[in-house]
């Protein structure tokens, strides 16, 4: 069942920037400052920067296939459903883990309001999120829109008044443990940028995503990275070496320091804005995963249940909101370490998935929206992240393996039993290859999803142009020619023989000529009552001899069904002449890689329907 398209821009970049303003900017810091000093600012600019970069292959992906499950998708699609499963049950963990991280943030606070033991307040907060994306997508959408407006709004406020609070002085040594360590933490801070791998999640729920999905994200990772480096300069500016190292709320101590009391309830409630925004915008991207798994069969079909009204996936968002309070038992520097790891794991497999998918020519692989720079981005970003995968150290990368290992035995004794689809990697293959290694079935997939995706009704026609053989032929040839090369395959549709067949296009082409221009031609019969309708499309670049006067047609379309179908012949007819009579018509036809950008030129038409 396909998901509501619920979801607007400001939705986009508030699911985005809510989800990336939290934990990261309110905890880390600390945690940061420790590893490089006040060269950490330099580090989530750094890490910001490369978000930038990386998000590029996100969006093209995300313009492409705007399905539920983000980045799993794409990497199923690609590299098969081995890594796909991997991919998808490591992204769930991840982003369930850095949900876990905001919802730790907020016990936290409550634990300092009322005492409250954090893994009680944990287990409430956890259970109301879950409540509240049961609700609806739209509602929990709303909440976010709400929540990052008043949370930009507060941090806006701190970095105003504390700019001239900076103590110069706090910024000597610069890089007191070596320049290698600001690498080394903007690896470490890079989970803060996770939040956008969350938007590539929920694509299928974005309201026109050629152009939410891009803007949204792109606008979003600007906004973060350049609060996220002011806020840490201020921070460091105003409180002293060991304040900063010890403080477990560092931006509210320094808030503290700059207005007093109230300065510190101001960013105490804009962490909890933060934290909140993450945990909803977590829980909401993460029970994406197990949805698109399920779809694909590399999941029990159960997690494929949704509400009553098809807007969320229920059992996914119940399963995911247990994994997220199991993950408060993790010690925090632990979790922090874990989900850097995998979200930078999926940096890099997105990356690597848009080489593949480029490589594979696929006809209906059309992203909107095209990284620049290709291949060096991706290239350059698959070497940085797993630069930062290594740098995060042996225990963070041992965790990470049993990781690999668990999901590799779900696709082993499961999914592998019951994924039955095609995945791109496989027609980079047969472009070296023998082209029969291959079937179209993912051609097949991305066209439907351009269709979802462009809002493009469909009808009888375009059902018959999926279906229908296609031949390109390489060399001229005339109509008799034409016709013996096409007949056995219409014979299969039609309960006429073939000696039949060619009687009945003959007789039509003599009664009058079936060519609608010098370029296009029609051909068509009727035929007996039992049979079904067929469409044949023929391209010959060195044309086809109809007549003495029409000596070059460059596209048939051999059509015919039973008499009682009679308004679809009209239809069909009809279709094709307005297809055709578009200027540019000759010069897709002729300039078409293959058979799939033939019948796309009908299927994702623009045409009156």
């Amino acid at each position: 069942m396909e998901l509501k398209q619920e979801v607007s821009f400001l939705g986009v970049f508030s699911l985005a920037t809510g989800s990336m303003i939290s934990s990261g900017i309110f905890i880390l810091p600390s945690l940061a400052f420790i590893n490089s000093g006040p060269a950490s600012s330099i580090s989530y600019f750094l890490a910001g920067m490369l978000a930038l970069i990386g998000v590029q292959s996100i969006i093209e992906l995300s313009t492409a296939m705007p399905k539920a499950g983000g980045d799993y998708y794409f990497i199923n699609r690609s590299l098969g459903p081995m890594i796909g499963t991997i991919s998808g049950l490591l992204g769930w963990v991840a982003i369930s883990l850095k949900s876990a991280f905001a919802v730790f943030g907020i016990s936290e606070v409550i634990f300092l309001i009322t005492g409250t033991p954090v893994l009680i307040s944990g287990a409430l907060i956890t259970l109301f999120f879950v409540l509240l994306n049961i609700f609806g997508v739209k509602e929990a959408t709303r909440l976010q829109i709400i929540l990052v407006f008043f949370l930009l709004l507060l941090m806006a406020f701190f970095v105003i008044i504390g700019i001239p609070k900076i103590e110069t002085s706090h910024f000597i040594p610069f890089a007191p443990n070596g320049y290698n360590k600001i690498l080394y933490t903007s690896g470490f801070v890079f989970v803060s940028f996770g939040g956008l791998l969350k938007v590539a999640n929920i694509a299928e729920e974005v309201k026109d995503p050629k152009k939410n999905i891009p803007l949204g994200m792109i606008t979003s990772v600007i906004v973060v990275t350049i609060l996220y480096a002011l806020s840490v300069i201020i921070t460091t500016g105003v409180l002293t070496s060991n304040e900063f190292s010890t403080s477990l709320t560092p931006i509210a101590d320094a808030a503290n320091k700059i207005i007093g009391y109230p300065g510190f309830i101001v960013i105490t409630i804009a962490a909890s804005l933060a934290f909140i925004t993450t945990a909803n915008a977590g829980l909401l991207a993460a029970s994406r995963y197990p949805l698109s798994l399920a779809r694909d069969g590399l999941l029990p079909k159960v997690f494929c249940k949704t509400s009553k009204k098809g807007t969320v996936p229920i059992v996914s968002i119940i399963v995911t909101g247990i994994i997220i309070f199991s993950s408060l038992l993790i010690p925090l520097d632990s979790l922090v370490k874990a989900a850097s790891t995998v979200i930078l794991t999926s940096y890099v497999l997105t990356n690597l998935s848009v080489i593949v998918l480029r490589e594979s020519h696929l006809a209906n692989y059309k992203p909107s929206y095209k990284s620049p720079l290709y291949p060096y981005v991706q290239i350059l970003s698959i070497i940085v992240f797993s630069y930062f995968i290594i740098q995060l150290g042996t225990n963070t990368m041992g965790l990470s393996l049993l990781f690999l290992f668990l999901c590799f035995m779900v696709y082993l004794f499961y999914g592998r039993k019951h994924f039955s689809g095609d995945f791109a990697i496989i027609h980079v293959i047969k472009r070296m290859m023998d082209e029969r290694i291959t079937e179209n079935f993912l051609e097949d997939e991305l066209r439907e999803i351009v269709i979802n995706r462009d809002n493009i009704e469909q009808d009888d026609f375009d059902t018959l142009v999926k279906k229908a053989k296609v031949y390109d032929i390489d060399h001229s040839i005339n109509f008799d020619s034409l016709l013996s090369i096409t007949v056995e395959d219409i014979a299969r549709h039609v309960n006429l023989d073939e000696a039949e067949i060619y009687r009945r296009f003959n007789e039509r082409q003599a009664e009058l000529s079936t060519a609608l221009t010098p370029f296009i031609a029609v051909p068509h019969i009727i035929t007996d009552d039992d049979s079904e309708m067929f469409l044949t499309l023929v391209r010959c670049k060195d044309g086809i001899k109809f007549s003495d006067d029409e000596d070059s047609i460059k596209a048939a379309f051999l059509f015919g069904g039973p008499s009682d179908m009679r308004t679809f012949h009209l239809k069909i007819l009809s279709s094709i002449a307005e297809i055709a009579s578009e200027e540019n018509f000759p010069d897709m036809w002729i300039a078409a890689k293959n058979e799939d950008d033939l019948k796309n030129l009908f299927v994702l038409n623009s045409r009156k329907r």
